[in-house]
């Protein structure tokens, strides 16, 4: 019988091991321990797709309810007010009353399908209906959780949501916030003037992680699923994941599937399998980044190519016959959608493992 894979490249599947992410997750624990007044507990994780924020979500939701939280989590996509409220009716069944007047008319499967009616006067709103719970959890020095990700700012549930936990918290309620996204989503939520006290929470930006992460997690992962791996195998997969959490799960993926069958990952394997991996990365992250790329952009980021790993804006800016001036717009309109970072005043990379490749593959022939 073939050992399962112990890697997760699989949307919403958390690995067993998480590089890089330790002082988020020990910030994150000590919020939870010590409950109200802390700053992360409002808190937002910044990065690029791939990055891992849906995995860190998990993780703190996993986290909050190993320390007595109740923890709900949901996207920001309509009807989240709903089903943010239906998950804390169902996760703390125990600790809340039935408060008078309201009555459930039909129940289903999954936290969106139970139907409520509120007898004897109007439906209360959110806010109410979440006081109330939040009181009886009070009672028992319960705190909640919630988490968000994929924040939208366009979304009006989004910002009714931030503008309510906003009077939670004045209220002395063992509440928190984490939300999740993209800095150029992020960028747009903090600039809503309805939600301004947002830009006052805890921004922990997810960046690469380092080299000897990725082989700590790497090797690790592999070992205690009955595997070993080469020196010179391991060697290849760090400088293939470039130090992009989704990518390390990728290529351990592709590199086990390749040893099935072998007690140890090879070179050969980890080659075959880095080929694969980076088949998957394209498909599933460069493919939709460049394609979201408007032609100014694109024209920018053509103009990264010549440089091995860093680009000055000035060369850029040269190269595209504009001011710095202009070229700074469009760095900024790239880094906001996570395509490049700025490592100092006036230099830029490329934040996903191997896009400069992929947008040279598809410039057309001179």
């Amino acid at each position: 019988m073939s050992q399962p894979n112990p890697f997760t490249p699989a949307f919403g599947t958390a690995p067993a091991i998480l590089a890089g992410r330790d002082a988020l997750l020990q910030e994150m624990h000590g919020a939870l321990e010590q409950g109200r007044g802390n700053p992360n507990l409002s808190s937002i994780l910044i990065g690029a797709r791939g990055t891992g924020k849906t995995v860190c979500l998990s993780y703190i939701s996993e986290d909050a309810e190993e320390n007595g939280w109740v923890a709900v989590s949901t996207s920001a996509i309509p009807g989240m007010l709903e089903d943010l409220y239906e998950q804390v009716l169902r996760k703390a069944r125990g600790f809340i009353k039935t408060h008078e007047g309201v009555r459930l008319t039909s129940l289903g499967i999954g936290p969106v399908s139970a139907g409520w009616e509120h007898g004897g006067r109007q439906a209360s709103n959110w806010r109410t209906r979440m006081s109330d719970v939040l009181d009886d959890l009070g009672d028992r020095d319960v705190g909640l959780l919630m988490t968000i990700d994929e924040v939208d700012a366009s979304l009006d549930e989004m910002i009714a949501l931030a503008s309510v936990y906003q009077h939670f918290v004045r209220e002395g309620r063992k509440v928190a916030l984490v939300m999740a996204g993209l800095p150029g989503n992020v960028s747009a939520l903090l600039s809503n003037k309805s939600v301004s006290f947002l830009r006052r929470a805890q921004q922990h930006r997810l960046a690469r992680i380092s080299d000897a992460d990725v082989a700590d997690a790497m090797r690790r992962t592999i070992e205690s699923a009955g595997k070993a791996i080469d020196e010179r195998a391991l060697s290849a997969c760090i400088e293939a994941v470039d130090g992009f959490p989704y990518m390390l799960q990728l290529v351990g993926f592709r590199s086990w599937q390749a040893a099935q069958g072998d007690a140890r990952i090879s070179l050969a394997a980890a080659r075959h399998g880095i080929a694969g991996a980076r088949r998957d990365f394209e498909s599933h992250v460069l493919a939709s980044t460049y394609r979201e790329l408007s032609p100014t952009d694109l024209l920018f980021v053509e103009a990264m190519l010549p440089d091995k790993r860093e680009s000055r804006l000035a060369d850029i800016a040269r190269r595209m016959g504009v001011t710095s001036r202009y070229a700074s717009s469009y760095r900024a309109r790239l880094q906001s959608a996570g395509v490049i970072d700025e490592l100092a005043r006036g230099i830029v990379c490329f934040s996903l493992p191997g896009f400069a490749d992929y947008v040279a593959s598809r410039m057309p022939d001179e």
